[in-house]
């Protein structure tokens, strides 16, 4: 047991004589170490208290204007052999990576001091958890970590009688954009990132070990590491089913975690429960089913988007004992966005409030709190085993084409579903925001290996005595010839879920399609909802001229990782092609006449 512990202070010590700290500080997690890190991080400005009466023990944090998103085109994954890496991923050979970013740490903790973050993702005695440790000079990560992650003396009991954890070093650095890396060693289990303090480069345990490092440990040890939700739907009969849902940054993952179901609904007794908001890890239990557990133990959402009408839950959860980052404040010290009452009186970079100026607070402004003051947060989420999964639900932004929901057909159909996901770009990322892209499972920033693989990773999970969850694809942002939303969206989604979880106990009616099972208009439990016969009508249209061009699209795609993609995929998509051909020919004829 000791010798683990001593290859974690080894580590430490390597780490102090690269970086060369004036002191060294072993996180505990507990509440005085907290509010010391507060009034430490008060007193030179890292932080700004906001308003006690209001918003009590909450606190402003203001990035780097340069420091505000991930930078996708700076991540790397480091393994040995480029093509393990995938075209979907940055890559560098491990040696030149580890020199690289070893040359910027030489020396860049000088004046400060190192704090070694031991923490668990997931519950603390759950077999499907595992544990990492991150190295950082930034008491700001510090208290970000400690509210996503169960963080300090357990975490460490842990790493001690298991005598494993993914290392994880991060530098603030210079916070200058030429001089910034977020590398991955999937090989070594380790990350190494410098030159940036914002949430997804520095926060490890979030995307660096959640998903990018725990992707490929899941890959050797036959689980999911995922970008998913997890919500728990309780109907009128006090029955909980599960689904997990893969969405990409900002595009609704955190609303629908916390959805609020119509009136009609809760008058008649259903519930939504929340487990997880952002990272599901699935592993299959000895009855054949996924279970899965949130590996992070708070949110960090992102606060634009957020308010009474979108996602009331969410605004309540973060009332008191919050993070927020780069977003305005009032004349009276309140956080304020876009969607909220009151009048901001300076920006997120703390400017007098100019319209001229451009986003009052920042588009990808955060607010990191602990998941238990959520209104909607189920105790199942601190469940050992985990939850037992009935859905799996892939969904982007696409303004048309793609129906409201369908159904695959089978798991490979299904796992062809989530591969071709689209969607529109966001702030969540540097770039330009609006841009059409195959993000395939929402993982391409966070899959740490080869996309092929992957795939192919996925389809193994289809085996005998397996029970697998249906699979889904919704899209709540089809839009009319007006420009505007077609369906209205946040607490209405239940309406879908609701179908979803039908076909899921076989109960509810869907008509076949080539791309899949779809509602009728009948099938979708629409009572009190304001929507006319055309736009539904829109909404669950299958077009089969535009579906042609988009799955051989899907081929092209499929075809970019050479020899990685899965032959019963492309063999999927060939099925798929080919059903809508014949689907098409009795339309082309008529045109033809």
């Amino acid at each position: 047991m000791a010798s683990q512990l001593d290859a974690l202070n080894r580590w430490v010590d390597e780490v102090a004589r690269l970086t060369q700290p004036d002191a060294i500080h072993w996180c505990d997690g507990s509440d005085e170490e907290s509010r010391a890190l507060t009034a430490q991080m008060l007193g030179d400005g890292t932080l700004v208290a906001l308003n006690p009466q209001t918003h009590p023990n909450c606190y402003l944090h203001r990035s780097n204007p340069s420091d505000v998103a991930r930078v996708e085109q700076l991540t790397l994954v480091c393994t040995r052999n480029k093509d393990d890496a995938g075209p979907n991923n940055h890559w560098m050979e491990p040696a030149e990576a580890h020199k690289k970013i070893d040359a910027l740490f030489a020396g860049c903790m000088k004046g400060r001091t190192l704090y070694v973050i031991p923490y668990c993702m997931g519950p603390i005695d759950s077999p499907i958890s595992r544990c990492g440790v991150e190295i950082t000079d930034s008491p700001y990560v510090v208290a970000n970590m400690r509210l996503l992650t169960r963080m300090g003396a357990p975490a460490l009991a842990r790493i001690e009688r298991e005598g494993k954890f993914v290392k994880g070093l991060h530098s603030v650095g210079e916070l200058d954009p030429e001089r910034r890396f977020i590398m991955h060693f999937p090989e070594e289990l380790s990350i190494k990132s410098y030159g940036s303090d914002y949430g997804g480069n520095a926060l490890l345990g979030k995307k660096c070990h959640a998903l990018r490092i725990a992707s490929w440990q899941a890959k050797s040890e036959g689980w999911l590491a995922e970008h998913m939700l997890i919500v728990g739907i309780e109907n009128p009969a006090g029955e909980t089913t599960y689904v997990a849902a893969a969405f990409p940054s900002a595009c609704g993952k955190t609303n629908l975690s916390m959805l609020i179901p119509p009136e009609g609904y809760r008058k008649a007794g259903w519930k939504v429960w929340t487990v997880g908001d952002d990272i599901c890890w699935m592993t299959p239990g000895a009855d054949g089913r996924l279970w899965a557990i949130n590996p992070e133990a708070g949110y960090f959402g992102v606060a634009p988007g957020t308010s009474k009408t979108t996602n009331p839950n969410a605004l309540a959860t973060i009332q008191h004992d919050t993070i927020f980052t780069n977003v305005a404040v009032t004349a009276d010290n309140q956080p304020w966005w876009e969607g909220l009452p009151g009048t901001p009186a300076t920006d997120w970079q703390g400017r007098p409030y100019d319209r001229a100026n451009g986003p009052v607070a920042h588009p990808n402004s955060r607010f990191t709190v602990s998941a238990k003051q959520c209104p909607s947060w189920s105790p199942q989420a601190e469940d050992a085993q985990g939850v037992p999964i009935s859905a799996i639900v892939f969904g982007g932004r696409r303004p048309s084409l793609v129906p409201l929901v369908f159904q695959a057909r089978d798991w490979t159909h299904g796992v062809l579903v989530g591969t071709a996901m689209v969607s529109e770009t966001t702030a969540a990322a540097t770039g330009a925001v609006g841009v059409l892209r195959r993000d395939s499972m929402a993982m391409k920033p966070f899959c740490g290996y080869n996309y092929g693989d992957y795939f192919a990773h996925w389809l193994s999970l289809d085996k005998p005595g397996a029970t697998l969850p249906k699979i889904f694809h919704v899209n709540w942002f089809r839009k009319g010839a007006d420009g505007k939303f077609l369906w209205p969206g946040f607490g209405d989604n239940l309406r879908v879920l609701e179908w979803i979880i039908g076909r899921c106990e076989g109960t509810a009616h869907a008509e076949e399609t080539p791309i899949g099972f779809v509602p009728g208009k009948r099938d979708l439990h629409l009572e009190g909802l304001d929507i006319d016969d055309h736009s539904l009508d829109t909404l669950l249209d299958v077009d089969t001229e535009g579906w042609i061009d988009e799955v051989a699209d899907i081929g092209r795609y499929l075809d970019s990782f050479g020899n990685h993609t899965p032959a019963a995929l492309k063999a999927e998509q060939q099925r798929v092609a080919e059903a809508l051909e014949r689907d098409d020919k009795p339309a082309r004829k008529a045109a033809a006449g």
